[in-house]
């Protein structure tokens, strides 16, 4: 497997690659990069051959997803980062796996094992030629429709469209709808992420996920964060965070 490393951070780079390297010593690195510049210069001018692609977010001169916008980058990419905030930006282009640092040979282990069983699939698929394809397909995907939530010794499936918002307190996640119930959830917020569609949904915050049909308002707020305010009176304040406001800005203004 030939893989490319884009990582600003050299001992970071380093780990990822010994890690590799005890995943399957006859992995091999064709390069590492560390910023957004030469990594457009490798994907315009490199002609070898490359099977995956780990791509922190945060480089030296921006963000990885300019690279997108200045070259044809058609391969799988395992995204790396410190930030949770931008998995769904980083699952609309072709990526198979996020992973958090610091990264652990458990984790890079679970996202080559995707990537491998992903590769297993489509060579007994003679419908899907190709990996970039299959990628395309699952960026398409369906996402969750309905959720069932407990309701004393009752269980009730709430649809998505229904719903106004997620939010964590301690260690509970709750689902509340446009009509003000709320519900528990066994979900974690990151798993949420994930199952909702994030053209409706956008996580605003450390605590909250909102769907934008619940929006009624949306103001300036100190520290150059965002004030959200609801259909309908809720006793928290809920605000966008000021390393989300620019993705929240993007999302709201894409609808």
């Amino acid at each position: 497997m030939k893989v490319l490393i884009i990582e600003d951070e050299t001992p970071a780079a380093e780990k990822l690659e010994r890690y590799l390297k005890r995943y399957d010593p006859n992995v091999e690195v064709l390069s590492k990069i560390s910023s957004v510049g030469d990594s457009v210069n490798w994907f315009n001018h490199e002609h070898t051959e490359v099977d995956l692609i780990f791509m922190d977010i945060q480089l030296t001169d921006g963000k990885s997803f300019e690279i997108f916008e200045k070259a044809n980058v058609d391969k799988p990419i395992i995204f790396t980062t410190a930030f949770d905030e931008y998995a769904l930006e980083a699952f609309k282009v072709n990526s198979i796996d996020y992973l958090l640092k610091p990264i652990t040979f458990s984790d890079l282990e679970k996202a080559l094992s995707k990537f491998e069983n992903l590769k297993e699939s489509l060579s007994k698929d003679s419908t899907q030629p190709n990996l970039y394809e299959a990628l395309a397909q699952l960026q398409n995907k369906s996402y969750k429709t309905r959720f069932m939530v407990k309701l004393g010794e009752h269980i009730r499936s709430i649809p998505t469209e229904n719903i106004a918002f997620f939010y964590a307190e301690g260690r509970d996640v709750y689902l509340v709808t446009d009509e003000k119930r709320k519900f528990i959830i066994d979900y974690k917020l990151e798993q949420l992420e994930g199952l909702l569609d994030p053209k409706l949904f956008n996580r605003l915050n450390r605590s909250f996920i909102l769907n934008i049909n619940g929006i009624k308002d949306v103001v300036m707020y100190s520290n150059s964060r965002l004030k959200i305010f609801l259909h309908f009176d809720f006793d928290k304040e809920i605000i966008v965070s000021r390393e989300k406001v620019s993705p929240f800005k993007e999302w709201f203004n894409d609808q």
